[in-house]
């Protein structure tokens, strides 16, 4: 099973991926049953999770709903931090995904747009450089491993924010590497293999640092770094299968901050 999830995630084109990786899960998810690890998300319970990425590491990948890391401590920062499943919110999510698509989709006080410029589950296509929705619209919005594929970072960070209504917030997690104190990029770095090499996959443009939050900031937003995964404690984390690396950077457009 490793080998071929790495096979899949090195040689199938992403939207194929999407669009058949559910028909997937049904197929593996009965034979994972346990009662070891929790997806928070889908609420079931397994003996192990699936490798995933490009080195198959082992037990990430939930067998039912297909979240990641990134996608479990999200929905618990949302459940346990935030008014989202409570208050009437219009959300664009980029790049959206598929553990929450359908969740978010049932939800009765969201009016829930998805986008992307390659994706077949979005309603929206767009690219995240040049919004094409007006100022000040959206209460969230979710970008999550998005900016690492972006060529004008700074610019997708912008846009974000001017669509953001003042009050409002998003989350644009990416994979960071936690031992590095700058993002590194390269822009001479093009071939897929070399970008593999260089930022960890090969449609990746750059590597990110802890100098991340001091990117978001200037595209105009505070910044709020919460390491959720201590909160929850070891034994918790790892029942839920988290990264005690991963932290969510909570961006927020506030009148006061606003340019």
């Amino acid at each position: 099973m490793q080998k071929f999830i790495t096979f899949l995630v090195r040689k199938i084109p992403r939207p194929i991926l999407i669009k058949f990786s559910f028909l997937f899960s049904k197929l593996t998810s009965v034979f994972y049953k346990g009662n070891k690890y929790k997806c928070p998300v889908c609420q079931n319970e397994f003996r192990k999770l699936l490798p995933y990425g490009n080195k198959g590491i082992d037990n990430r990948l939930c067998p039912s709903c297909l979240s990641l890391e990134r996608h479990r401590l999200l929905w618990l920062f949302l459940k346990e931090k935030t008014d989202f499943f409570e208050r009437k919110i219009k959300l664009l999510h980029i790049a959206p995904e598929q553990p929450f698509l359908k969740k978010f989709k049932n939800l009765s006080n969201l009016e829930y747009i998805t986008a992307d410029l390659v994706s077949p589950i979005a309603d929206v296509k767009l690219d995240i450089q040049n919004i094409p929705f007006a100022e000040n619209e959206f209460d969230v919005v979710f970008a999550n491993h998005v900016l690492e594929h972006i060529p004008d970072e700074h610019k997708a960070i912008s846009e974000v924010f001017r669509i953001l209504k003042n009050g409002g917030w998003a989350i644009m997690q990416v994979p960071l590497d936690v031992k590095r104190n700058t993002t590194y990029e390269d822009s001479s770095i093009v071939t897929p293999s070399e970008r593999e090499k260089h930022f960890g996959q090969y449609d990746h443009l750059r590597l990110h640092g802890l100098d991340f939050a001091q990117r978001l900031e200037k595209g105009g937003f505070k910044v709020e770094i919460i390491d959720l995964v201590s909160e929850i404690g070891i034994e918790k984390s790892d029942y839920y299968r988290l990264d005690n690396t991963e932290k969510i950077y909570l961006c927020k457009k506030n009148t006061n901050d606003t340019k």
